[in-house]
């Protein structure tokens, strides 16, 4: 039947937890986690119930950072191929040891779940937190992270050979501070919709380039541009149609892009495009507290540049945030936000992104 799925029994060198488990073991574990375990455990468990159900997709969430949140499905198939191509780029052959360290509500937990099962690899979990390597004491082959559990995880960063970064910028900051680990630690580009990534790019090269570095994607995957400039995604092993996306990037080769912002994040103000993505990789160097940049309606210019810092409000910390900004080279006029509002607390995404929007609704008038 066409909704019937034979799912494909766990590779031999599989361990979960240090224990190989069959498929039908499996279901076992998760029961047992639904019904006795932690949160981050029951969803665990519930992931694997639902992959395991004789069904060709999966449904899950999209994490709303760049829009509303929706339920999609995502073929099992896809998800194998994104996992084997996956190990073909980063070099993750069968007994890689991995820590899962991420939620497996979304889409890179579920991920690190099917590799494991289907690349055979020895993945350990942790409850997610801002610090995962803290109790640990084993050295992990490869593991994932957001960047805010990268910037707490400095100390202990020899722990994991190669890592994965994804669910947000990466700050000049935290840049600098990795640029000397050991640690193979990579910036990945992807969504719910392609099973998480598609291309990445090395964050702490050994060879220092001035240039800025590019994505590359993993194997079976094309890309295009549309009208816009935005990125288009061609990969049959892991999608049925093309995904036309609003991130414009400028494609260097067949193989490699550089990212700059999002469409539908472009302020045109005065007739001049600002993309508030590059602006805050600047504004990175001056401020240390959560921020972003974004428009507001202005009747000179149509569109005018404001900035939302994460602090609390005083006529102090905003003629000093001026002043530092009004310092930073490299920064042209027009990138310098007309106005600037300091927020106690920005509103997030479920998973724990910035939600521009909400907090630009919420907070201004």
């Amino acid at each position: 039947m066409p909704n019937k799925y034979k799912i494909p029994e766990t590779h031999p060198e599989f361990r979960l937890n240090k224990r190989h488990f069959t498929n039908s073991e499996l279901k076992q574990v998760a029961y047992s986690f639904i019904k006795e375990g932690e949160p981050y455990e029951q969803s665990i468990g519930s992931f694997l119930l639902d992959w395991f159900k004789p069904t060709t997709y999966i449904e899950v969430h999209t994490s709303g950072s760049t829009g509303t949140p929706k339920k999609i499905r995502l073929k099992k198939e896809h998800m194998v191929n994104s996992a084997l191509a996956t190990s073909r780029f980063f070099d993750l052959p069968a007994s890689t040891t991995a820590l899962m360290c991420l939620p497996a509500d979304y889409i890179a937990g579920k991920m690190m779940l099917v590799r494991a099962m289907f690349l055979g690899w020895d993945l350990d979990t942790v409850p997610p937190s801002s610090n995962p390597l803290d109790n640990l004491f084993k050295v992990y082959d490869f593991s994932a992270m957001t960047p805010f559990q990268l910037d707490n995880s400095i100390a202990r960063l020899h722990l994991v050979k190669k890592l994965i970064i994804g669910g947000g910028a990466v700050s000049p900051r935290l840049k600098k501070m990795i640029k000397d680990v050991d640690t193979k630690i990579f910036e990945t580009y992807g969504m719910t919709e392609t099973s998480s990534h598609i291309a990445a790019k090395r964050l702490n090269p050994q060879k220092k380039k001035n240039s800025q570095r590019a994505f590359k994607i993993l194997p079976n995957i094309h890309i295009a541009q549309d009208e816009r400039g935005c990125l288009v995604i061609k990969a049959p092993n892991i999608l049925d149609e093309e995904i036309v996306t609003n991130d414009v990037v400028e494609i260097l080769t067949y193989k490699k892009f550089i990212w700059k912002g999002r469409y539908d994040n472009i302020i045109n103000s005065g007739g001049i495009k600002l993309f508030p993505e590059q602006i805050e990789k600047k504004l990175n160097k001056v401020l240390d507290h959560r921020f972003f940049v974004t428009s507001m309606p202005d009747d000179a210019l149509g569109e005018k540049l404001v900035l939302f810092v994460e602090d609390d409000f005083s006529e102090e910390t905003i003629n000093e945030l001026q002043e530092n900004i009004n310092s930073i080279k490299g920064l042209d006029k027009y990138e310098k936000p007309k106005k600037i509002y300091l927020i106690e607390k920005f509103e997030e995404t479920p998973n724990g992104k910035i939600h521009r929007e909400n907090t630009l609704k919420s907070k201004v008038s």
